[in-house]
Formats: C-alpha cells, structure tokens, sequence
C-alpha cells in the first residue's frame, strides 16, 4: 500500500503544470542558435553535420536555463567542448562491446559524481553521455568523427556568440535573487504583524549569498546596486523579528503594540519597494507617508527600553532601503571597487582554478552511503545495462533507451520516478504528434529542420513549466531531426515509445536494487543541524560576554553554517516524506516537533543577535558560561541523538542556576531572558526525540496506524509533516 501511495504521489508531481514565469524572449534567443547551425549544415554538407550540429547547439542552450550563476556563455561553451569530447572518444571504442561498455560505465560514473558539484554540473554531464550515445552511429572514420566533434563544440559556440551580442535582462537572474531576499524579509515582517513568533525560511537570502559569489571579472562588471543591500537584508531581519517578540521587544497589547505594528508594516512596504527597484534596475516610488512613520519622536515614543532601541536601529536601516528604491539602477553603469578581490565580493573560482575544487567536492562524497555516490553507480550501471539489453532487441536506436535511463535518473527517488513518468508521458504525445505532422508534409529535409527548430523554441519555452511537457516538445524535435536525416517515421516512432519505456524502467528498477534513501539518514541530519545551532547560539552568547569584531565574525560564520545544516535537513526531510519507507529512528511527528524545537532555538539566538552590544561596550561576565555550557550540551545532544539516546541539558541548567541576578541593563535583561528560551526550546527538544523502549515500540505502531488510517480516508496525502 506505501508503494501504491508514493506511485500515485509520482505520477501526480511528474504531470503537475509548475506556475513559473516564462521566458520566451530567451527561448528564442536558444533556438535561433540551433537554427543558425541547422541550416548552414543542412545547406552546405549533409542531414548527418546538421544532425550534429543541431545536437550541440541544443543541449548547449539547454545547459544554459540551468540555475547557476556563472555567466550563460561559460556554460554554452563548455557543455559544447564536454559534448564535442564525449562524441569523439565515444567514437575511438565504438565498434566493439568489449571497448565501448567499459568506456561508456566510467563515463556515465563519472558523470553522475559530478552532482558533487551541484545540479547544473550533473546535468550537462548526463547530457555528455547521451551525446555518446547518439552521435558514435553518425562518422565513419576517426577524421570523420572529429568534424563531427568540432561541428558539436561549434554549436556551443554559436550559442555563446548568440548570449555576447543579444544580451537579455544581464544580470537578471542575480537581481531577481537578490530582490527575493528583500522580498522574504518583507513579507516575514507583515507575518510578525499578527504572529510575533512566525517563522522565516532562510532560504532567499541563503540564494541571494550563493547569487553574489562573483569570479573577479564578473566583479568588474557586476552592478554597484547588487553590491550592498543583501547585507542590509541580513541585517533588517533580526531586528524586525525583535521588534515583534513580546519577550524581549514590544509589549503583547497597548500602545506599543500598535506602533510595533505600524513600523513593521512599514518596513514591509518600503523593502517591498527596493525589490521591485532592484529586480527592474529603475527607481521605485516610496509609499506616501513612510517616512512619518519611521520618525521616532524623543517626546512621545511609546515604545521603551529593548524595543525603543531596536525601533531606532530598524529606522535607520530602513533609510538606507529608502536610498535603494529611490536610487534604482541608476548607479549600475559605477564598477565595483578596486582591490584585493576577498575585501569586496565573494570570491567564486574562475573556470581555470575550479580543478582543486572539483577533486575536493568528489573525494567528499567517494563513499559508499554517499547519495552522489550510489547515484554514480547506478547511473553506470542502467546505462551500460541499457545499451546491452537495447542492442540485443530487433529493433534500431538501440540508444534510445540508455539516453532514457540517463536524462532521467537524480540522486534521489522522488525526481527519478516523477521524471520517468514525465519522460514517457511527453515522449508519447510528442512522437505522436510529430508523426502525425510527418506523414502530412511527407519527405523534406528543409521542412523537417524547421520544425525541428520550432519544436526546440517549445521546449525552451516550457523548459521550467514542467518535465513532460517541455519533453514533449524534445520529443517531436527528435523524430524531426531524424526525419531530416532520412529516417522513415515508420522505424523511429514505434522505436522510440518501447525504448523509451524500457528506458524508464530500468532507471526505477536501478533505485529499489540501489536505493539511497534519506529516511534512515534523518537522525544524522538532525544532529548536524543541533551542533550547528547550538555553535550559533553559543557566538551570540559570546558577543555578550565579550563584545569585538571577532566575535562578531565568528557569529557571522556560525550563522551560515547553521542555516546550511538547516537547508540539508529541510531537503531530507522533505525526500524522506516521499519515500516508501518505514521511520527509522524518528517517525513523522517526532520529526516536525524535533524541527520546530530547533527553529525556535534558532529564532531565539536570531532574537538575541539584534541586541548584541557593539565592539567596545560593556561585556556581560555571565554570557561566557553559558555559551561554554550551550556549546558543550548540545555536541553532545548532538551525538545522542546520532545514537538514539535521551539528550541532556544540565550543563546549561547549571549556568542558569549559577546566575546571580545581580547584572543590570536591558541588554542583561535580554540575555538572561533569551538563555531561558533556548533552554525552553532544547527542552522541546528531548521532549521530541526522547522515548523509552516500549514508548518506541508503541510510536511505530501508532505511526503505522496513521499511515494506514490516512489511506483508507483516499486522500492520498499521508501524513502532515512540514510545521510552520
């Protein structure tokens, strides 16, 4: 019955319409780089140069609607060379299985371990295999294969030229990340307006940090406005979150309360507004009377204490968003500072030193419960396995079906499936389609390569609507381009559907014999978001216990490390929900209760960060225990948790009981009070994650019957994970 549940999930999220914004002006600008290579190709030497020329051009243009944030040109131009090296080292062992196999498994593993690097390495990587396994059918001779190499790589270049001279919305991509920050921000402080304890998902501003990693010659070039305002997000969002606590902000109800609400719904308009200035690179109008608002009158403040300093602190950082939206793009022409490189961006490594860091994310993940790893494996195996069985069918096109398994396999369960079914569901409708247009215009290599093109224009366009219907579309423009080339439809149509079939399954069947599934992994992923928060907290402690910029560093790289521990928990989690797989070690509900403990323990330290005294001011002597007594509990929580047993907290119990209350301030205040929470929050914790036995033994049936329950009701949605 879980098979069945989680099949239905994956159909329906393989068939499901994402709402993304369309691109049609960058779609056309792709596929005028596949119609710029087609036609030269088809006109001047053969279907079979067209052939290949189209298939550089078009997996080139596709790599760049990948995310990533290095210019779109670098991308075209070396999926063009990886393409161009796979065709032609594919081509010196076709021939013979006893060559070619090998050949093609440790390209396909090598392939899949490049998702060490990220998504977009692992997809032009994949797409380096379906070139060799496509384009080794088309030369004849070693000098043959390499025109047809060199007519590859110039695909990719004919993209790259096509991005240098037709540059569409430059820097787009970074602006729009940078104003999903501001963005996120703003819409966590309405959120605080009624719910002061509302939870922010870091993830924007984790996006917009990753968008403003630049190589040095994109720093000279980059826009002075996407220069600063992330840091002004960073530091905004702590503040709002303080202003909106009652504990250590505003009073619950009266009059501070009403102005608490006011200024965050201030502060949500004007960074609403240095969004929409930042992502269109135009000034944005401020709306009327904010600055009324954010006036704090000496006499007749209502606010007082914490919260009237951190009102103070949020009017003048919201001046300085004021300045953004009304400045817009129009210092964007202003380069970035000269300078040493690390003291003005975040450095990325150029294409050049980017070698040590491949072998350095690779080596990481070369173990056996490595999800890349086991992906790695797999996809060697499928493609290989593929191309046998494929070859031993009395059929042609025998690649169809590896290049199948390969397009479609990730390293996790959830998008493989969903991406099979996707697959087969366009590939489907496309041939069919396509077929149909086939056999009404009849044989023309001239038309075919027209069609072909506009077939590619549609897959772009509905390149992130959704797999299968941008597959579609890729579907059609195969049976095209072979039509082109002289193939009868009635040979490649039937083909392609079974091969493709046969395709989807191998890559599904590769995942139950090799799974990597996330589910039993959850514990070890909580523990490392524990440590992460608790080494955050323990910083913020220490910017009380002794205010300096160093300090403040090491809170500043605590901060990151804890929101990534985060974002690799959220993302097993979220895997492990659409898994066919008991709980083990933590079922669902210990799992949402264990996340919100710690997004409380982490809301708190955020809470406490806003109200750290600057370098220089008075140090609070308590704030160093407890930071040493936090650090130690929660590592060792940490590996309790790892290992199934009840964390502790009695060191921090301890420094709590050892406070003299004798320290004055509001800042004093605010720490013993913010330490109280933490402490509340790691409480919440055990509560979560701590059972006896037979507790054990009984939270697994009851888990089963939920389950259960949840699929006799037919909703077919399981159990309810995500809190918050």
């Amino acid at each position: 019955m879980r098979w069945l549940r989680t099949f239905r999930e994956v159909v329906r999220s393989g068939l499901t319409i994402e709402e993304t914004r369309l691109e049609p002006l960058l779609a056309l600008r792709t596929a005028a780089g596949v119609a710029i290579v087609i036609g030269p190709a088809l006109w001047l030497v053969s279907p079979a140069y067209a052939a290949s020329a189209a298939l550089g051009a078009y997996s080139a243009g596709g790599a760049t609607f990948q995310r990533t944030w290095r210019p779109r040109k670098v991308i075209a131009l070396g999926a063009g060379a990886g393409l161009a090296l796979s065709t032609f080292v594919g081509y010196l062992a076709a021939g013979r299985l006893v060559t070619f196999l090998p050949l093609l498994a440790v390209w396909a593993f090598a392939a899949g371990m490049a998702w060490a690097l990220g998504s977009t390495a692992g997809i032009v990587a994949a797409t380096t295999v379906g070139s060799m396994l496509v384009t080794i059918t088309l030369p004849t001779s070693v000098g043959r294969a390499l025109e047809h190499a060199g007519v590859i790589a110039l695909g990719g270049v004919a993209q790259a030229v096509l991005i240098l001279l037709f540059p569409i919305r430059r820097w787009g991509a970074h602006r729009d990340a940078l104003a999903d920050a501001l963005a996120a921000v703003a819409d966590y402080a309405r959120r605080l307006r009624q719910d002061p304890a509302a939870p922010f998902d870091p993830v924007p501003l984790m996006t917009a940090r990753e968008a403003a990693a630049v190589t040095p010659s994109q720093a000279r070039t980059r826009p002075t406005v996407l220069h600063g305002p992330r840091g002004l997000a960073e530091r905004i969002l702590p503040v709002v979150a303080a202003l909106a606590d009652p504990d250590v902000g505003a009073p619950a109800e009266g009059p501070g309360r009403d102005r608490a609400r006011e200024l965050l719904d201030t502060a949500a308009d004007v960074l609403d507004t240095a969004a929409r200035s930042i992502r269109r690179g135009t000034p944005a109008e401020v709306p009327p009377g904010s600055a009324d608002v954010l006036r704090v009158d000496e006499e007749h403040e209502v606010l007082e204490g914490p919260a009237r300093q951190t009102a103070e602190r949020l009017v003048e950082l919201l001046a300085e968003a004021l300045e953004i939206a009304g400045s817009g793009g129009a210092r964007d022409e202003a380069p970035t500072p000269s300078g040493p490189a690390s003291a003005h961006f975040l450095v990325r490594p150029t294409m050049l030193r980017l070698l040590p860091v491949v072998v350095r994310a690779v080596r990481r993940e070369l173990r056996r419960d490595s999800p890349v790893f086991r992906h790695a494996v797999r996809l060697a195996a499928v493609a290989t396995l593929g191309y046998l069985v494929a070859s031993r069918l009395p059929v042609g096109h025998g690649y169809w079906a590896p290049i199948a398994s390969v397009m479609v396999m990730r390293p996790d369960f959830h998008r493989t499936y969903a991406r099979a079914v996707g697959r087969f569901a366009g590939t489907l409708v496309g041939v069919a389609l396509a077929t149909a247009m086939v056999r009404t215009l009849g044989p023309d290599a001239h038309v075919f390569g027209a069609l072909a093109v506009v077939s590619v224009a549609l897959s772009y366009t509905l390149n992130r609507t959704g797999y299968a219907y941008s597959q579609c579309f890729t579907a059609a423009y195969v049976v095209f381009l072979l039509g082109m080339g002289g193939q009868a439809w009635e040979q490649t149509v039937p083909e392609r559907v079974v091969l493709t079939l046969l395709g989807g399954a191998l890559a599904m069947l590769a995942y139950v014999v090799f799974p990597a599934w996330e589910t039993p992994r959850l514990p070890g992923r909580l523990a490392d978001w524990l440590a992460a928060e608790g080494r955050y907290a323990a910083a913020v402690l220490r910017g009380y216990a002794e205010p300096t910029r160093e300090h403040r560093t090491d809170m500043r790289r605590a901060l990151l490390a804890s929101r990534e521990a985060r974002a690799a928990w959220q993302e097993a989690y979220d895997q492990a929900r659409q898994e066919p797989v008991r709980p083990r070690g933590l079922t669902s509900r210990e799992a949402e209760e264990a996340q919100e403990a710690l997004k409380g323990l982490d809301r708190v330290a955020m809470l406490m960060e806003s109200h750290v005294p600057q370098a220089d001011s008075r140090s609070t002597s308590e704030a160093e225990r407890l930071a040493e007594a936090m650090e130690a509990d929660t590592a060792q929580a940490a590996v309790d948790v790892r290992e199934h047993r009840n964390p502790d907290w009695g060191r921090l119990e301890e420094a709590l009981h050892a406070w003299d209350g004798t320290a004055a301030g509001d800042r004093s205040q605010v720490l013993r009070h913010g330490a109280e929470l933490q402490k509340r929050a790691l409480e919440d914790l055990t509560t979560a994650v701590s059972r006896t036995s037979l507790e054990r033994d009984v939270g697994s049936a009851r888990e089963e019957r939920r389950v259960r329950a949840a699929v006799a009701e037919g909703d077919g949605s399981g159990p309810t994970h995500r809190g918050g």
